[in-house]
C-alpha cells in the first residue's frame, strides 16, 4: 500500500505508530506482516527521523547529504535477514585516520583492513607496547561483541542478569565493570603508552553523543555499544550506505508498505487518548482521530510521555525517566566542499584518508613536541569542564567525515563533496550568549582547527548547515536535541521500557534497549512484545 495524504486517515487501526524513524518502520514491517492493520504517523514532511538524506545547502542545491546519522554500524545482521531487505553498504578502508598538525613525516595513523600496515604505523609512530595493548583490547571486545549480540534482540535484563545469561564466565566481571564504569578506566586496563590513542578510542566510542566526560560512569557502556558492529563485510567497522542514510529509511518504508502498512507524513500527533485505563487511539494536530487499542511511540520517550494524559502512566516511569533525562551536547556542521582538502602530515604514497573517520583531537600536537603541547586526555577533560560550565570549548573533539569519494552518488553535477564535522562536546545552552550569536564565529573556529591539519580547508567551504543541540531538536524533533534520545550512559532495564505500564501503550525508539544509534533492535523488540501481548 502506498502512503496516503492526511485527508485519507482511517477511522481505526490495529496499531498506530507515532514516528517514521528507522525503529518505527521496523515495527511497521513486522506488525503488518503479522496481519495487523498498521498506520504510521510522521510529524515531518519526510520519513526517517534522523536517518535521512537531504539536500540542505541553498548554495549547492544538488548535493545529497546525510544530515543526522552519518554511518550504519550497529544494526544486527539477524534483523536485516528477518526484514528480508538489502541495504547497499560500502566498506570504508581505511576506516580511521588520526592526523597530526605537522608536515610530511609527522606521525599519523590510518587504520584499515591491512592489519600489518596498521601495526607497522603503531610501531613507527608509537610503540610495540601500543600494538600489544591494541591487540589485547580488540580481542576482548570481539569476545564481548559475540557474547552480547543475542541480548540486543531480546527483552532487556539487568546488567548483572545480562552478564550471567549471555557473557562467558571469564568476562562477566569485565562486562559489568565496563557497562557501569567509565571509558577512561576501561582503557587504562590495557596499558597503552600513547595517550593520543587512548583519547581517540575514548572519543569515538566512549563519548560519542553523550552528555558526559571520559571519567563518568556509564561511558564504558557507550564504548561497548559503539564496538558492536557485526554487519557482513564490515570487519567490525561502521559502513557508508550508498545514497546516504535516507536509503535505510526508504528501504524500510517500501517494505512496510508492501506488507500493508500506511505511512502518513506531515501528520503530527497531538494526544494519545485513554479510556477505562487503556489506550483508545490518537488525535492528530489537525483534529482527526484514529481509534486503536495499541499505540507504539517510535518518537523519543519524552515526546511520547507528553502525549499521554496526566496520571495515565504509572508514576514510577515518568519519575525514573526524568532522572536520566539529559540534553544533547553534539554539534553537527554539515558542509558542502568545492574540492578535497589535503592533509599536511600525509605523504603522497599514503592511502586515501577520505571515507574514514578523521579524528581531530585536542593534544594531537603532543606527538610533534611533547614538551610544549597539552596531553590529549587533559584536553578531553578540559573540554568537558568547559561544557559543564556552559562554555564553548576552544578545541573540542571533532570527527570529520567526507563520504563522496566512497559514495560518488552523493555528488552534484559540479562535483561538490558532502562532508561533516561531528563535534563533541558543546553545551546545550551556552552561558555567554545565545547560540545564534555565538554560532557563526564558532563554525569559523572549527574550520580553523581543520586548517591546522589540512591547510586551506576553510576556502573550500561552498556552504554550511550547522545544527546546534537546539537545532537538532528543532530539525529532527528530538527532545533536548539528544541524538540517542536517552543518554547511552543509561543501559539495559534502566532505559525506556517497551511496555509502558499503560495498557496498549508501547515504546520502541532509540531511547529503549539496547541503545541510541541506527540499530533497529528497539523497533524489532517492541513489535515482538506487542505481538506476544496480543497473543499473536
Amino acid at each position: 500500500m502506498t502512503s496516503q495524504s492526511p485527508g485519507q486517515l482511517p477511522a481505526s487501526a490495529d496499531v498506530v505508530i507515532i514516528g517514521s524513524g528507522h525503529n518505527g518502520l521496523v515495527s511497521a514491517i513486522l506488525l503488518a506482516r503479522a496481519g495487523l492493520s498498521v498506520v504510521v504517523l510522521e510529524a515531518a514532511d519526510v520519513i526517517g527521523g534522523a536517518t535521512r538524506t537531504e539536500r540542505p545547502f541553498p548554495k549547492v542545491p544538488g548535493l545529497g547529504h546525510s544530515t543526522g546519522s552519518y554511518l550504519l554500524g550497529l544494526m544486527p545482521p539477524e534483523l536485516v535477514d528477518t526484514l528480508g531487505v538489502t541495504l547497499p553498504t560500502l566498506r570504508r578502508d581505511p576506516h580511521y585516520f588520526l592526523p597530526t598538525p605537522g608536515p610530511v613525516g609527522s606521525p599519523y595513523l590510518l587504520f584499515g583492513s591491512d592489519r600489518a600496515a596498521t601495526r607497522a604505523q603503531l610501531e613507527r609512530f608509537f610503540s610495540p607496547a601500543d600494538i600489544r595493548a591494541d591487540d589485547a583490547m580488540q580481542a576482548e571486545l570481539a569476545a564481548l561483541r559475540a557474547d552480547l549480540a543475542p541480548a540486543w534482540l531480546a527483552e532487556p535484563l539487568t546488567v548483572e542478569e545480562t552478564a550471567s545469561r549471555f557473557v562467558r564466565p571469564a568476562l562477566r566481571d569485565v562486562f559489568v565493570d565496563l557497562v557501569r564504569g567509565s571509558v577512561a578506566a576501561y582503557l587504562e586496563r590495557f596499558d597503552f603508552r600513547s595517550e593520543l590513542l587512548v583519547s581517540m578510542y575514548a572519543v569515538t566510542d566512549g563519548l560519542s553523543g553523550l552528555n558526559a566526560g571520559p571519567d563518568d560512569p556509564g561511558t564504558g557502556h557507550n564504548f561497548l555499544v559503539h564496538n558492536m558492529c557485526r554487519l557482513p563485510g564490515s570487519d567490525g567497522t561502521w559502513m557508508i550506505v550508498r545514497g546516504g542514510m535516507g536509503v535505510v529509511s526508504a528501504t524500510f518504508a517500501d517494505a512496510a508498505r508492501a506488507a500493508g502498512a500506511s505511512i502518513f507524513t506531515g501528520t503530527p500527533v497531538s494526544a494519545v487518548t485513554v479510556s477505562g485505563g487503556a489506550v483508545a487511539g490518537v488525535v492528530t494536530a489537525s483534529g482527526d482521530s484514529i481509534r486503536s487499542s495499541v499505540v507504539l511511540g517510535a518518537c523519543d520517550p519524552y515526546a511520547l510521555m507528553r502525549l499521554v494524559p496526566a496520571g495515565a502512566l504509572p508514576a514510577e516511569l515518568p519519575a525514573r525517566m526524568a532522572d536520566v533525562r539529559r540534553t544533547g551536547t553534539t554539534l553537527k556542521v554539515n558542509l558542502a566542499l568545492s574540492s578535497l582538502p589535503r592533509f599536511s602530515c600525509l605523504p603522497a604514497e599514503a592511502a586515501s584518508p577520505f571515507g574514514s573517520t578523521v579524528h581531530l583531537l585536542p593534544g594531537s600536537a603532543s606527538l610533534l613536541d611533547s614538551s610544549s603541547a597539552a596531553s590529549p586526555m587533559t584536553g578531553l577533560r578540559a573540554m568537558w569542564a568547559d561544557v559543564q560550565a556552559g562554555r564553548l570549548p576552544d578545541e573540542p573533539t571533532i570527527e570529520w567525515y567526507l563520504h563522496t569519494t566512497v559514495d560518488p552518488s552523493l555528488h552534484d553535477e559540479a562535483g561538490h563533496h558532502s562532508s561533516a564535522l561531528f563535534v563533541q562536546s558543546v553545551p546545550y545552552s551556552p552561558t555567554d550568549a545565545p547560540w545564534d550569536v555565538l554560532l557563526p564565529d564558532y563554525v569559523t573556529r572549527l574550520l580553523e582547527i581543520c586548517d591546522r591539519y589540512a591547510p586551506g580547508t576553510s576556502d573550500l567551504v561552498a556552504d554550511a548547515m550547522p545544527l546546534t543541540p537546539p537545532g537538532i531538536e528543532e530539525h529532527f524533533g528530538i527532545t533536548g536535541g539528544h541524538i540517542h534520545h536517552v543518554d547511552n550512559t543509561v543501559s539495559f532495564t534502566d532505559r525506556m521500557p517497551y511496555a509502558t505500564g499503560l495498557d496498549g501503550l508501547y515504546a520502541g525508539s532509540a531511547g529503549c534497549h539496547p541503545a541510541g544509534s541506527v540499530i533497529g533492535a528497539a523497533g524489532h523488540n517492541a513489535a515482538r512484545r506487542i505481538l506476544a501481548d496480543l497473543g499473536r
